[in-house]
């Protein structure tokens, strides 16, 4: 499915983001509200955290669309509305942000994983 694999590219972009982040790259007015050109320590950490949080979403997106089976059914059911959620939260969110760079990038983004995760979770 199509939008299973957009929904894995988005969440691959975004984790290499967190990780260049974690590893203190000057991208800070992307993320986390764009306060911080570089991240404190606390959010860097937070950043670090996400990526398997992204991992975790992949997997359950790949396996409510059939192309990978290692979760049970209903588990992938559940988990896909839940990425779907996240995806929507986060659309509004980043388009709150008081950092121009993380409206402008962000919130598009932030749409298509959620449309892509709608897809997902609908089929």
């Amino acid at each position: 499915m199509v939008a299973a694999w957009i929904v894995v590219a988005v969440l691959v972009l975004l984790a290499a983001l967190q990780l260049a982040l974690a590893c203190g790259l000057p991208w800070g007015a992307f993320a986390w509200g764009g306060q911080h050109e570089t991240l404190p320590t606390p959010l860097r950490i937070a950043s670090a955290c996400t990526i398997p949080v992204y991992a975790v979403m992949a997997v359950v997106v790949l396996d409510r669309a059939g192309e990978i089976d290692v979760l049970p059914e209903a588990a992938a059911d559940v988990g896909a509305w839940v990425v779907f959620g996240f995806a929507a939260l986060s659309v509004a969110v980043n388009a709150m942000s008081r950092s121009t760079k993380e409206r402008v990038t962000m919130t598009p983004l932030s749409v298509v994983l959620a449309v892509a995760s709608l897809l997902v979770a609908t089929a």
